[in-house]
Parts: C-alpha cells; sequence; structure tokens
C-alpha cells in the first residue's frame, strides 16, 4: 500500500491493519522491517535512518522495549535494555573506537557506569 505523501507498507495484513510481518517506510527515507500487531511496530524489528543509525530488537506499541541494539550515525553503539522508547537499565555503550562500558540507564539518562 502507498500513500499520497510516498509513505508506503509492504506486508501481512489482518482486517485491514497492519499485522504480521511487514516493511514500512517514510517519506523521509526511515524503514522498519519487522513484526506488527493491531497496526503498530510490537515484537521484533529492524528500524533504519538515512543517516546511519539503526535499531535491532524489541518493539511493544511503536516503542523501543525489551532488548536492543542501536547504533548511532557516527559508529557508537548501546546494546541494552529499553522501556517505553528510551534506555533504561543495564546496558553496554561501546564508542566509536570500540571500547566498551558497562553502564545503567534510567528513562534514556545514564546513571552510572558500572565497571569504573
Amino acid at each position: 500500500f502507498t500513500w499520497a505523501d510516498g509513505s508506503k507498507y509492504e506486508g501481512e495484513f489482518l482486517n485491514n491493519i497492519f499485522h504480521g510481518k511487514g516493511v514500512y517506510t517514510w517519506p523521509d527515507g526511515r524503514t522498519y522491517d519487522g513484526e506488527w500487531k493491531n497496526g503498530k511496530m510490537d515484537g521484533k524489528g529492524k528500524q533504519t535512518w538515512p543517516d546511519g543509525r539503526k535499531f535491532e530488537g524489541d518493539f511493544i506499541e511503536d516503542k523501543k522495549d525489551g532488548y536492543g541494539e542501536y547504533t548511532y550515525a557516527d559508529g557508537r553503539v548501546y546494546k541494552g535494555l529499553w522501556k517505553d522508547g528510551k534506555q533504561h537499565g543495564k546496558g553496554i555503550y561501546i564508542d566509536k573506537d570500540g571500547n566498551e562500558k558497562e553502564g545503567e540507564w534510567k528513562n534514556g539518562k545514564r546513571i552510572r557506569w558500572l565497571n569504573e
């Protein structure tokens, strides 16, 4: 299905709603390839942005939730827990040079490093 603004969805439907496996592309070039439930990103999936950012992991009702790996446009990586679309819980931060630090996040903010 393609909309007038250029966004499109290719995948499974249930009662005319995205449900099952599918790929959605936004007009700005972002994509989501994964599982859908009742019209929302829900389950395992991969989201990518034109600038190189990507997230691969768990979604609940359109939000990152559970375990996921987020790569920033500059190459930094966060591998860890998410809640309501934000980093929340323990995770590993990897800088651009490959150095790893274990930390704890709350509502998207790092609250402490665990291995210092």
